[in-house]
């Protein structure tokens, strides 16, 4: 007998069970009264899990909480140390030092770029700030990077670690960190420590990967040579393991190194410091949004920077080099092999030197400051006062016409103030006429399957995704992920959905899907489509080549400041703002999947006649298909990532549940929503994996992407 593991896409056990779905949902929604506790929002089915995790973690904390304090203590040091040394130090010495290693790694080019940085934030009066800021990325860097490196190289030593530490970071790089952000603070007590344990913990994973992947692609015939030179287990690893992963390494210090950046603005929520992300919180809760602009192009360009110099070291140690400069017959061979270190140490000890005569260069002073804000703001409101008209009807037209219709159906979003006329039931009538044609045609055309979820899709856009009732949307996901991925992928999203239900943030979770999906089908679609015409057109690809880049540095918290200053704060900016942080992975993602098809199957095809249109649609997208996949996974965790930030201009759901939480010291509550969030963003990582693998591609190495 046939099981649904083994059961083929298209069959007719699925066309049944897609078929029974959609009745059992018209049933509910049109025929019969659906009870209570079938409902969109069944709220007697919650068990007390989150008074049951606040228990939990108060005796923890009674009994643990003076060693995590005094942990604490001991961890404020460094922050000390380095805040101090930053704060005394001239910043004409700390610009020399930056320079002297921007021009190190990566030549004249990244040095320019620092300098222009670093001369941003002084000209705006921000560079105490940024220093603060700057001191908590000096600490948790390394020390992420220490810790990266010794799950990753466990993971490797040993097969039976491998599955815990990447359930473990599949939790840590899928649960907002907001959300574990509040038992840190209930450990370690307010400070600047809990920014620095928050964005270890944020910023490790990625270094876990990259040292997993680069110790498993060390060639063979390298390790076996050093086993024949005699080399014992440690030499083995840290002589030539190490040495050969030193660029995957590197990838993994770059990443560590953004990752500790996007925390510093939620560092400073609760770290009570004046750093550079105070500023920019401050600023957006009094709506100065100039103030917050100035401050968060600060942010912006320190990331950019701090990317450009750890991918410039990257780039050098796989080849390549950036200055090829002969040494002079008068200057020693160790005195040239490090001179970049003696060029900043020299040269550090005389700017200080004439810092103590020329006070400028110790405190920049403040009759050279440009402080902009004022101006900006005048350009914000003369551009919403000229254009409001303009500004409203967007919104409007994609809030009645796009969101609310899948929000909470056209059953109720149609009306005259919205559409302009009545949803009569004559209308209602003609819209299910439709839709049985529609998905009649859509079944003759392709498959009675596909007519099935033709029609179970009419009904959701008729009465809304937040207003179905919870056993039709469970079902729903269950369905998609046993065809993706056979019984335990829908065994799994059926344990993980009805966890949501029953730990009663059902609702919030319905609004958080409702707009991140919208959000992802928008970058995805549109990025694919971008990414493909840079893959076609070069031109195309450097428009969009420091656009992507400028989108993938810039914090989450600085890409909300432009949409909140024209649209206000709502859903629709929320929107904006999530399309604009998760479409950048689908452009690159599509631009690499096109590139990186073979040139001779492109040759052959063309060879055969085949035009440029048939040559993309026919040979390169269905070549393509897993990187696009890859592509639409990291779409998702992107808006994912941008949802929670998403909730401060005032959405609701999962994310506003995690602030909620943060704000009342209710461990249960943010804790529970950000499990919510990771639980709806591990099922779309399987499923897209899934799809990646049913189409023929090979299945991704367990941590390497």
């Amino acid at each position: 007998m046939t099981t649904i593991a083994n059961e083929r896409p298209g069959t007719p056990l699925w066309t049944i069970l897609w078929s029974a779905l959609a009745v059992v949902a018209g049933v509910l929604l049109f025929v019969v009264q659906t009870p209570a506790w079938l409902s969109a929002d069944p709220a007697s089915l919650a068990l007390p899990i989150t008074p049951t995790m606040n228990a939990a973690m108060t005796a923890f904390v009674e009994f643990a909480g003076p060693t995590f304090r005094a942990l604490s203590d001991i961890l404020d040091i460094p922050m000390r140390g380095v805040r101090w040394l930053l704060g005394v130090l001239p910043w004409a010495v700390t610009f020399w030092l930056a320079i002297v290693l921007a021009w190190r790694a990566g030549g004249l080019r990244v040095a320019l770029f620092t300098a222009a940085t670093l001369t941003y934030m002084l000209v705006v009066g921000y560079w105490a700030e940024s220093m603060n800021s700057l001191a908590l990325v000096v600490v948790s860097v390394p020390s992420a990077v220490l810790v990266g490196f010794a799950f990753g190289t466990l993971a490797f030593y040993s097969p039976a670690a491998r599955r815990p530490i990447r359930t473990m970071l599949d939790v840590l790089q899928t649960i907002p960190a907001f959300a574990y952000l509040l038992p840190i603070l209930l450990l370690f007590g307010f400070g600047t420590v809990v920014g620095l344990i928050a964005s270890v913990l944020f910023a490790f994973p990625p270094m876990v990967r990259n040292t997993l992947l680069g110790l498993e692609r060390v060639p063979e015939d390298i390790v076996e040579a050093g086993r024949m030179s005699g080399a014992t287990s440690t030499q083995l690893f840290w002589q030539v393991r190490v040495p050969a992963a030193e660029r995957q390494l590197l990838l993994g210090v770059n990443q560590t190194t953004m990752a500790a950046f996007s925390m510093v603005i939620i560092a400073s929520i609760i770290g009570g410091t004046a750093d550079i992300g105070w500023e920019v919180l401050s600023k957006m809760r009094k709506a100065e949004f100039g103030e917050s602009l100035l401050a968060g192009i600060v942010i912006a360009l320190m990331a950019m920077v701090m990317d450009r110099i750890t991918t410039a070291f990257v780039q050098r140690s796989g080849g390549a080099s950036a200055r090829t400069m002969t040494r002079p017959a008068a200057v020693p061979e160790m005195l040239w092999a490090h001179r970049g270190v003696a060029l900043a140490v020299v040269g550090g000890a005389l700017v200080y030197a004439l810092s103590a005569v020329a006070p400028a260069l110790a405190t920049w002073p403040e009759a050279w400051e440009i402080y902009p804000a004022s101006y900006l703001n005048s350009a914000v409101e003369a551009l919403t006062l000229n254009y409001a008209a303009a500004i409203a009807t967007i919104k409007q037209t994609a809030f009645f016409f796009v969101m609310l219709p899948l929000k909470i159906g056209l059953a109720q979003t149609i009306s005259p103030f919205s559409w302009g006329f009545e949803f009569t039931p004559a209308l209602k009538l003609g819209y299910g006429v439709l839709a049985a044609m529609i998905s009649a045609l859509v079944a003759w055309r392709f498959s009675l399957r596909a007519g099935a979820v033709t029609a179970f899709g009419a009904i959701v856009l008729f009465a809304g995704l937040t207003k179905l009732p919870w056993p039709i949307t469970v079902g729903a996901f269950v369905l998609l992920a046993g065809q993706l991925g056979g019984w335990r992928l829908a065994l799994g999203t059926a344990l993980g959905l009805i966890f949501l239900v029953f730990a009663g943030v059902w609702p919030q979770t319905m609004l958080s899907l409702y707009l991140c999906g919208l959000a992802v089908a928008i970058a995805f679609a549109l990025g694919t489509a971008l990414g493909v015409a840079a893959a076609e057109f070069k031109s195309v690809s450097a428009f969009l080549r420091p656009i992507n880049d400028t989108l993938q540095t810039m914090p989450l918290f600085v890409l909300l400041i432009p949409f909140v200053m024209i649209f206000k704060i709502g859903e629709f900016t929320a929107l904006l703002a999530i399309i604009a942080y998760a479409i950048v992975p689908a452009i690159r993602y599509g631009e690499a999947g096109l590139r990186d098809v073979s040139g001779d199957v492109v040759e052959a095809a063309t060879s055969m006649g085949a035009t440029r249109w048939q040559l993309l649609w026919n040979v390169k997208l269905p070549l393509a298909w897993p990187v696009l996949m890859l592509g639409l996974n990291q779409t998702i965790m992107y808006a994912i990532a941008m949802l929670v930030i998403a909730a401060l201009v005032g959405t609701n759901g999962l994310g506003q549940q995690v602030y909620i939480g943060l704000g009342d010291a209710d461990f249960g509550v943010g804790m529970v929503a950000g499990i919510g969030m990771a639980i709806i963003a591990i099922i779309a990582d399987r499923m897209t994996q899934a799809a990646s693998r049913s189409r023929g591609a090979s299945d991704r190495e367990p941590l390497a992407a």
